[in-house]
């Protein structure tokens, strides 16, 4: 009997995010929402992930890796003049018959964890305003950081379409994204000081590993060169940098780590499209967490997806406590609007 719920996944994964985005994905989707034995091969994946993500992850990671069949064809960033995306099933369901085994090997063992690193044209903002506001340096700790590249936020430039470079002019790793409406004074946008970084996950991604690398790079979809590139480019700063990148539990680690950072540092916790992936009561102690550190020391939190899919800054200044949606943003930073 064929999963409704995964059925249900692919069908909304090809209309609300691959629509007008991965022609490729949006076919694909649509047409395993009806196949029962492609959703019996899926129903291996591991519990709690983006499952739709993780499947077209492990067979992009397969064709990376070399594999040789005519599905290459299809994928734009493996051939040049691919075929037609709506030509592509039979070749899709062959791949993964072929390679079943190795595909449920995959779906069992990694995790969805794209470091999306456009989505620091967002967060730039809102550290830059953390630090004006509080005249100290901060301590970085991405929960879910994968790779860790958005712990370098400030290292990176950005161009805003005002003519203006923000961050670091000089950076080789250079973002743009559309700012769409709300108060967000960039003339008043300083550089923000970074004492700390702590990268925390579950499974750490090491770009100078092969293996971890080429599976970052099957997440990002086909069609989307733009990221492509920018993730090579983040990921060559990041392998020259010393960085503090952590296995485990985020959410357990949160008050050790947040013992270690000194005083005269300002603590910022976030995490971007990560807390879809936790329980409710992950989330729930997660909030709790971030509450008794506040009761002790100022400290900053910047998230979605715990309550909705909005970007939320909360923090504790004197004990007090400060809860602020603050804006919309588009899943891989390619725009969003900010209230600071």
């Amino acid at each position: 009997m064929m999963s409704n719920d995964l059925s249900m996944k692919f069908r909304r994964f090809a209309i609300h995010e691959c629509r007008e985005s991965s022609p490729l994905y949006e076919f694909l989707s649509l047409k395993i929402a009806e196949d029962a034995e492609m959703i019996e091969l899926i129903s291996s994946a591991k519990k709690g992930q983006p499952v739709p993500n993780l499947f077209f992850g492990a067979v992009h990671y397969l064709l990376l890796k070399g594999k040789k069949h005519t599905l290459r064809k299809f994928y734009p960033n493996i051939t040049n003049n691919p075929e037609k995306a709506a030509s592509a099933y039979p070749a899709f369901v062959d791949f993964c018959q072929k390679y079943s085994g190795e595909i449920i090997d995959l779906l069992t063992s990694k995790i969805v964890q794209t470091n999306e690193v456009r989505r620091c044209s967002y967060l730039y903002p809102v550290f830059s305003h953390i630090f004006q506001m509080t005249k100290k340096p901060l301590a970085l700790i991405e929960i879910g950081t994968s790779a860790g590249l958005q712990l370098f936020v400030e290292k990176y430039s950005y161009f805003y379409g005002t003519g203006e470079v923000y961050g670091n002019p000089n950076s080789e790793v250079h973002l743009t994204s559309v700012i769409k409406g709300g108060k967000m004074p960039l003339r008043q946008m300083k550089q923000p000081e970074v004492a700390t970084r702590f990268g925390i996950d579950l499974h750490i991604n090491d770009v100078r590993n092969t293996e971890d690398y080429t599976w970052l790079k099957a997440l990002i979809w086909p069609e989307h060169h733009e990221r492509r590139e920018l993730f090579e480019k983040a990921a060559s700063y990041v392998s020259n940098q010393t960085l503090s990148l952590i296995e485990g539990d985020g959410v357990e680690m949160l008050h050790s780590l947040a013992s270690e950072i000194p005083e005269e540092q300002v603590i910022c916790v976030f995490h971007t499209h990560v807390a879809n992936q936790m329980s409710v009561e992950t989330k729930e102690k997660l909030l709790e967490q971030i509450k008794e550190i506040g009761e002790q020391r100022p400290i900053f939190h910047i998230y979605n997806n715990i309550f909705d899919a909005r970007l939320h800054l909360d923090y504790y200044l004197e004990g007090k406590e400060s809860l602020n949606t603050i804006g919309d943003t588009e899943g891989h930073g390619r725009w969003f609007r900010l209230d600071l």
